[in-house]
């Protein structure tokens, strides 16, 4: 499956895709959107229907809820860091990802075996797994098709064809459950479907990232491949340091959009069928938004770009909060701002640390960046569900969004704004 043909390597190659909303991106980083549409539709899914799932269906506490939303960031963790080094060890990024894109498929079939929380808990977790090994090499192959001022309008269009897919899962969710009443395995066997075709379209659409500009074409492969030095080798890079630090403090005290969804779902009443269409709201933004916002961030800097993603996700949880009315406005104001959060935040870091980072380390150090992030997030999701365990959904969020407040004034005041020029 890792072996192209000659047709589907033109298709893939870093030609111009087509004219319009992503012109002048490498097909390479066209394709990559593609695998992602459909392994977002498979993915979101399971997402959609999950925390009803777990929390309404099999019982479990918002606590061990809150672990296993932590665990969904922090099982990529370690797997992140491997595979971003066997990357680039062996400049097999696509083999990489798609070997991590073949386990989450796998696990969406072990769904339908598993009926306990914690063994579901433990497929999540591999799923993750399958995630935290093709994040970095996906990220990188994007990052090595495009020249540094071109790195966030690169990874808008793909992440805005990811949120196409992501909008599209969580109404697949939705129409399976209005076919199929309490149908959940029915949404997962769906979502095994999808992810097979996302590895088939990985397999014979994506191309190999080149070898570095800096390989003299004269010397063998083996020879171009030293080994990447140790991780902290890679954080005194200048700059990587600085933007791990400040994805991890603001990661510490971002709410799970799961967790905002179940709080506005308690707000409205939502009937459990129209759940799924919470996401949607986000997703559809996030689409939106995805390619202007990582323009601006190409032109105003990264790192402000991020800074301010992250305010948005600070008014999401104020609105939340307020006293204002349950209805159309609360709804729309609290999806807006978390799917502008998404746009301003997920490849636009992506994109602020590819210019930072040498064509042979790319993974690895991207993969560093998403480690520090995920674990970040992890400890989060953890005090967060012991929070709402403890003294309930509303301190846990005024917590929160103290924490985050608190946090981006620190990132402000130490250097969090300061804007890059990509060269």
């Amino acid at each position: 499956m890792y072996l192209s043909t000659s047709r589907a390597s033109d298709i893939a190659g870093n030609t111009p895709a087509p004219k319009g909303p992503v012109r002048a991106v490498p097909g390479t980083v066209f394709a990559l959107g593609l695998v992602s549409l459909v392994t977002d539709v498979s993915a979101e899914m399971v997402t959609a229907v999950l925390p009803l799932y777990l929390m309404a269906g099999l019982g479990m506490s918002p606590l061990a809820f809150g672990a296993l939303d932590g665990l969904h960031q922090g099982a990529t963790a370690v797997l992140r860091l491997a595979g971003g080094r066997i990357a680039d060890r062996t400049r097999r990024h696509k083999l990489v990802a798609g070997t991590g894109y073949a386990l989450s498929a796998a696990c969406k079939a072990a769904l339908l075996a598993v009926t306990t929380p914690w063994s579901v808990a433990a497929v999540l977790a591999a799923d993750r797994t399958g995630k935290g090994l093709r994040t970095a090499p996906r990220d990188a192959l994007i990052s090595l098709s495009v020249p540094p001022g071109e790195q966030g309008r690169a990874f808008g269009v793909h992440r805005a064809m990811d949120t196409a897919g992501a909008l599209l899962g969580p109404l697949a969710a939705f129409g399976v459950l209005w076919v199929a009443v309490d149908g959940y395995e029915a949404v997962f066997t769906v979502s095994c479907c999808v992810a097979v075709l996302g590895v088939v379209l990985l397999a014979l659409f994506v191309r190999e990232a080149p070898p570095p500009a800096t390989a003299p074409a004269a010397v063998p492969a083996r020879a171009a491949r030293p080994a990447p030095p140790p991780v902290r080798t890679l954080l005194r890079l200048p700059g990587l340091r600085g933007l791990c630090l400040t994805a991890a403090v603001l990661g510490l005290f971002t709410v799970g959009d799961a967790f905002l969804y179940l709080l506005l779902q308690r707000r409205l009443d939502l009937p459990a069928a129209y759940f799924p269409l919470l996401p949607v709201g986000t997703a559809a933004v996030f689409l939106l938004a995805a390619l202007p916002v990582g323009r601006l961030a190409d032109r105003l800097g990264r790192r402000r770009v991020f800074l301010g993603g992250h305010v948005l996700l600070l008014g999401a949880a104020l609105l939340l909060l307020a006293p204002v009315p349950a209805g159309a406005p609360l709804v729309f104001g609290v999806l807006a701002a978390l799917g502008l959060f998404y746009a301003a935040t997920d490849g636009v870091l992506m994109a602020a640390a590819g210019p930072l980072l040498p064509a042979g380390l790319r993974t690895t150090g991207l993969a560093v960046l998403q480690t520090a992030q995920a674990l970040a997030r992890f400890a989060g999701s953890l005090l967060f569900g012991s929070a709402w365990t403890l003294w309930g959904p509303g301190v846990a969020l005024g917590l929160a969004a103290t924490g985050l407040l608190l946090s981006l004034v620190a990132v402000a005041v130490f250097g969090g704004t300061r804007a890059e020029r990509p060269s």
